[in-house]
């Protein structure tokens, strides 16, 4: 599974497919750090770059694909501890992520989480990764590549302009660690943009909420007035009565002049957490 010109086909633009180069595989594989008793679930395994290097440090690595053409070059490959699936990961259940795990690992193993994450659809890739943790799927961490724009969103802190809903509902759920930055030229084709590697360390939410669907239409809510004052800004959660928004704001005991981009997790949690209350 090593890359040679001519070797695989070309790279495909409504895959958003961008190839690791051989010698920055070899620094991505060092800070994902493999452990020998360890399985690894891969996202877009693409050309195999990474997969070759889990397969050698891992116990196992059941790959995702979507592109059928390179699905069907890492089978032919046959290497015995790497597991392809051929379909788009965003369309898998959590039952059949556990299933493909019962099937190549004892039960109760831990899932470890890598990729090159396609920049179109990094953020679902991410909401989809929470979702499973979320269902039950032994989700330890998950060590991805994406836009380093995506990346600074997800490690942002309130009141800075890149704070905004990516950061509250992945931070709610996980941990978010910037690994490594990658040049355009760690990639064939080079994209137009920089890379940067994240490591997501998933853990219950945190802090738990009475309603994780309030909290997340209240998040995407208040967001699209991430300017306004509080109490401007939830006007946009049509489910709660504006009569009632004020007593909401005072018994959270938050200013209602703050601008939602300086509020805390904690602080829409207990938001969430009262509006949810009031049915």
């Amino acid at each position: 599974m090593t890359s040679r010109p001519g070797a695989f086909p070309r790279a495909r633009k409504r895959f958003g497919q961008h190839f690791l180069e051989p010698v920055w595989a070899e620094k991505v594989v060092r800070a994902i750090a493999p452990g020998p008793d360890e399985t690894f679930l891969e996202i877009g395994p693409g050309r195999g770059a990474i997969t070759a290097l889990l397969s050698q440090r891992a116990r196992t690595v059941l790959a995702y694909e979507i592109d059928r053409d390179l699905a069907s070059l890492l089978r032919d490959a046959a290497t015995p501890n790497v597991h392809v699936t051929e379909g788009d990961f965003l369309e898998a259940r959590a039952d059949d992520v556990r299933r493909a795990l019962e099937a190549v690992a004892p039960e109760g193993t831990p899932l470890r989480v890598a990729g090159n994450l396609p920049y179109n659809v990094a953020s679902p890739i991410l909401f989809k990764l929470i979702e499973l943790a979320g269902a039950g799927v032994p989700l330890v961490d998950a060590t991805v590549m994406l836009q380093r724009e995506v990346a600074v969103r997800l490690a942002a802190s309130p009141g800075t302009k890149d704070y905004g809903v990516l950061t509250i509902l992945i931070g709610h759920r996980a941990r978010v660690e910037r690994l490594l930055q990658l040049p355009a030229g760690a990639f064939r084709p080079a994209p137009r943009v920089q890379s940067a590697i994240v490591r997501l360390t998933f853990h219950p939410p945190a802090p738990p909420v009475h309603s994780p669907a309030v909290f997340t239409a209240l998040t995407q809510a208040i967001f699209t007035r991430r300017r306004k004052t509080l109490a401007n800004a939830l006007l946009a959660y049509t489910p709660a009565s504006p009569g009632g928004l004020a007593n909401v704001i005072e018994a959270a005991g938050i200013d209602p002049q703050r601008r939602p981009e300086t509020l805390s997790i904690p602080e829409v949690a207990h938001l969430s957490d009262l509006i949810a209350a009031r049915g």
